[in-house]
């Protein structure tokens, strides 16, 4: 028992030292990466919105284009110049369908000339996005694009299918538009890859984007689609809504398939961590496309139940406790999070607890042990397009000889994982247990009417290149995959520097409803998006 402590001692204070270590070089790296954008010159500005059809929500077109207020070829058309204007800055898009777009959108505007035309309740209720444009990420399949995953061998892989989540917005009427940049593999949090390259944050060039769902982000808070879509199985949806200060929501495990979607999961632990969702600039817009998403285990969730904010329970934790190599919280995060605590008591009556919970501290521990693969089936298989292994060693000397076509950070991923724990041993099947056991005392704590309020990220949007330092601040969204809960990603405006920051909404199983009504109340308390300049 003493030989123990004395070991649990040691750990302490070796992780103490590096920690230090770990946030010295923190503030070295970003010096030198601020120093070399200063000397590289200014960053570049996303143009200002000069058409105002930008400015709708996708319910409010939706509702203008079924009402004949609005053609759905003029608003396609809006967003495809809109597109165009963005694209060379911010390089949010890797490949478009305008023309077919286009050809949708003028046969929904013929329907509804047509004598035979469907009611405007009909519409409504059976195809609630009809006319609407949308996106998504390269990871998600549309017929006949290109589904990379910004893997540089996977750049002629064609869907002959749509993903099922792609058929399910196409029957409510919605018209994909165009794909997003990702990270490769969709396994960090940058978007970059050796395909389509870097995609740029709208509010500062100089910054990163998130990931994996990053051009997805970008565009959307560029005003480049009304909606859209993204994946999540560590934070792929919450991170670049953060990032971006945008609306995402990661919904409860099980609810939306994720059959289309590349990488697939190679068990049904993966799968569960897995989640596709609704990002959109207006809150909104996250309820309906969830909705449409969920398919037939829409009604597991309740939607449409009126949600009364005052009745709900609010518990929030300010930090994970402080995780070794995870930066701590920026300032600004923790006092917004007060704000809402605050705003919550003066506007409801809310008294919001703050809480501790010890086990948040092994996030990632929880998340690693839950994304172990078996059968070879790691980072480096992904990376080979699912045909053996890459060599991550002579690909990392190609790499620092430009030959490469792998970015760092996948190989390094690739390689990390080599040393990662198996499935059944006596570590992981610990872990494991104890990720069950955080989720019970989640259980027990937010029952059905709970709300927990958690930093998305603890810091604003990074440097380029900057993750690389603190790779591992992507777990506050990756533990709540682990759990399975729905959270929903809300912006509560920028930073002194200009960026956005949010906070994550998370609500018991099954209990999505709660987390976006939150987030409604939230954007009307704080304002949500806040757009680029406007020149009407």
């Amino acid at each position: 028992m003493a030989s123990n402590e004395k070991k649990q001692e040691k750990m302490k204070i070796i992780g103490k030292i590096l920690s230090v270590i770990h946030k010295l070089i923190e503030f070295i790296v970003r010096g030198l990466l601020l120093l070399v954008a200063y000397i590289s010159g200014p960053a570049e500005m996303q143009p200002p919105i000069k058409d105002l059809t930008l400015l709708h929500s996708a319910t409010a077109l939706a509702t203008k284009i079924r009402n004949k207020q609005l053609s759905s070829e003029d608003v396609v058309q809006s967003y495809i110049d809109r597109i165009r204007e963005i694209q060379p800055i911010l390089n949010p898009m890797v490949e478009d369908r305008f023309k077919e777009a286009i050809e949708d959108a003028r046969k929904c505007d013929e329907l509804l000339k047509s004598p035979n035309s469907p009611t405007v309740d009909f519409l409504a209720k059976e195809k609630p996005l009809f006319g609407v444009p949308f996106t998504t990420k390269d990871c998600v399949a549309i017929t006949n694009m290109k589904q990379t995953a910004g893997i540089v061998c996977r750049k002629d892989c064609i869907a002959n299918e749509d993903a099922n989540v792609i058929k399910l917005m196409k029957n409510a009427g919605a018209i994909p538009l165009a794909t997003t940049n990702v990270s490769e593999g969709a396994m960090w949090w940058e978007s970059s890859n050796c395909l389509y390259g870097t995609s740029r944050n709208p509010y500062n060039t100089r910054h990163i984007v998130g990931g994996s769902s990053g051009g997805e982000g970008c565009l959307q808070a560029a005003a480049g689609s009304p909606c859209g879509l993204g994946s999540d199985i560590g934070g792929s949806i919450r991170m670049p809504c953060f990032f971006n200060g945008i609306f995402g929501h990661k919904p409860s495990k099980g609810i939306v398939s994720n059959h289309g979607q590349y990488p697939s999961t190679h068990n049904d632990q993966q799968d569960s961590l897995l989640g596709i969702g609704p990002m959109c600039r207006y809150a909104q817009d996250m309820l309906p496309i969830l909705e449409i998403i969920a398919g037939s285990n829409a009604e597991k969730l309740n939607l449409r139940s009126k949600v009364d904010i005052s009745k709900l329970k609010f518990y929030y934790m300010e930090d994970n406790g402080g995780q070794f190599l995870v930066s701590p919280v920026d300032r600004e995060i923790k006092e917004s999070m007060t704000k809402i605590v605050n705003y919550l008591e003066k506007a409801h009556k809310i008294k919001a607890t703050k809480i501790q919970i010890k086990k948040m501290k092994k996030s990632l521990d929880y998340w690693m042990a839950a994304m172990t693969g078996g059968d070879g089936k790691d980072f480096s298989y992904e990376l080979s397009n699912r045909k053996g292994q890459i060599n991550v060693w002579w690909e990392l000397i190609k790499w620092f000889f430009f030959m490469s076509n792998h970015t760092l950070i996948a190989l390094c991923t690739a390689g990390f994982e080599k040393f990662n724990m198996k499935i059944g041993s006596e570590k992981h099947t610990k872990l494991m247990q104890g990720g069950r056991e955080l989720y019970q005392e989640f259980r027990d704590m937010l029952g059905e009417d709970g709300i927990f309020l958690y930093p998305t990220h603890p810091t604003a949007a990074p440097l380029h290149h900057e993750p690389l330092i603190k790779p591992f601040n992507f777990i506050y969204t990756a533990i709540i995959n682990v759990l399975g809960l729905p959270a929903t990603a809300c912006p509560l405006g920028l930073n002194k520097q200009g960026l956005p920051i949010g906070i994550q909404i998370i609500g018991g199983l099954n209990q999505d409803r709660l987390t976006l009504a939150v987030a409604e109340e939230l954007e009307r308390g704080f304002g949500g998006w806040v757009p680029p300049s406007i020149t009407a």
